[in-house]
């Protein structure tokens, strides 16, 4: 599609190593074997194989508990891909070019849609990352105790620190390539844009989760059912608002840069979002660990072992990558590697690392760590806090 093919685009799929003016249609499908390198399609095999056990995990609910609260955010998220990024692979096509260039480039892998815009292993990284965090959350019993408000925080919490490690490492290792002078980008943190680290990793997220939980999880904790056709509407309103949720949150870092005219400030407020992020959910986390989670985990605690065991094979896996791609990042000179890639933050990656393996443990050791609760008083105490959310 070489009318697409921006002069942006067609740099950075050239850094990357492919050209857009032949990056294939709607769907391409390529060797696994011939890609750039061979982290292409581990990362793909890993994150497709998490996003199918995520849907395998929401069908259970639904099936068994008639719960439709995981399909919603499943489909939710796809929705909201579908409503996010498109524009940011077309901006001439969505009538923005004048506003918004191409702010960045996925390199290709096995499965691509979109003419080398999109490949499966991101329509995928959104519903598997979303389930894992919102599961964590939830088997901690957050949402039940603090709300939906405390709830879809915590979910942006331990989304942002799943997300980062692999945010750090894929400039790095060629999986895709920022427009380093795009002022939606900066200011950067190493190899990654800020707003990218808050807005991408956290807001979105945060905001997914509240849209869910407002229109469907607290509606089922307190035994209500919904028919198909509610379900399909209230994934399409969860996707539509969730957009828009992730354009409002960070109107305070929009406007700081806006008025100040300096990108740096704007990177201050974005900071401080973060951090008042974690200030609200590392506590609510650690109390709800120590308290024993939520015992409604008990009816789907073989599906959500899956769900769990998968985030610790998530883990090992970027693990692995990290430690394959150490040595050319302790070689990089002023950020850059001898091949020319940008490494990212190895201090951060490993404090994200720490959080989201304590967040997972966390979650799979609460109904272990807690007493049995009374389901009577139990019933009487969620509708007393659901009341209030």
């Amino acid at each position: 599609m070489s009318d697409l093919c921006t002069p942006t685009f067609a740099d950075l799929a050239a850094r990357l190593g492919f050209s857009c003016e032949t990056a294939g249609g709607l769907v391409e499908f390529r060797n696994p074997f011939a890609l750039e390198n061979w982290t292409l399609p581990v990362l793909e095999l890993t994150v497709v194989v998490g996003a199918v056990l995520a849907l395998w995990y929401a069908i259970v609910r639904l099936r068994r508990h008639n719960d439709p609260t995981n399909i919603v955010l499943w489909f939710g998220a796809i929705a909201y891909l579908l409503i996010i990024e498109p524009p940011l692979y077309f901006p001439g096509a969505f009538g923005i070019s004048d506003y918004v260039d191409t702010m960045f480039a996925h390199n290709v892998f096995t499965v691509e849609f979109l003419w080398g815009r999109l490949p499966l292993y991101i329509v995928a990284i959104y519903p598997m990352m979303a389930t894992v965090a919102f599961e964590i959350v939830r088997n901690l019993g957050v949402f039940r105790r603090y709300g939906t408000l405390v709830g879809a925080v915590c979910v942006g919490f331990v989304h942002h620190a799943f997300y980062e490690i692999f945010d750090h490492l894929g400039p790095q290792l060629r999986w895709w390539e920022w427009t380093l002078e795009h002022p939606f980008a900066q200011p950067f943190f190493d190899s990654v844009p800020l707003p990218s680290v808050v807005v991408f990793a956290t807001l979105w997220p945060m905001s997914l989760a509240l849209c869910v939980q407002f229109f469907v999880g607290r509606h089922i904790d307190r035994g209500r059912t919904f028919t198909g056709a509610q379900v399909a509407v209230r994934t399409v309103v969860v996707g539509v608002l969730a957009s828009i949720g992730t354009a409002i949150l960070p109107l305070p870092a929009t406007a700081a840069a806006g008025i100040s005219g300096s990108t740096t400030v704007g990177g201050v407020v974005y900071a401080l979002e973060l951090v008042l992020i974690a200030v609200v959910a590392v506590p609510v986390l650690y109390r709800q660990w120590r308290r024993g989670g939520d015992d409604t985990s008990v009816a789907t605690a073989g599906p959500l072992r899956v769900v769990f065991g998968y985030a610790a094979v998530y883990l090992a896996v970027m693990a692995v990558l990290w430690a394959t791609a150490l040595p050319a990042y302790l070689g990089a000179a002023d950020g850059v590697t001898a091949a020319g890639d940008p490494v990212g933050s190895l201090w951060y990656t490993v404090l994200c690392f720490v959080i989201a393996g304590l967040c997972l443990a966390a979650a799979a050791t609460a109904r272990r760590q807690g007493q049995p609760v009374n389901r009577e008083n139990h019933s009487t105490s969620v509708s007393e806090n659901n009341a209030g959310s």
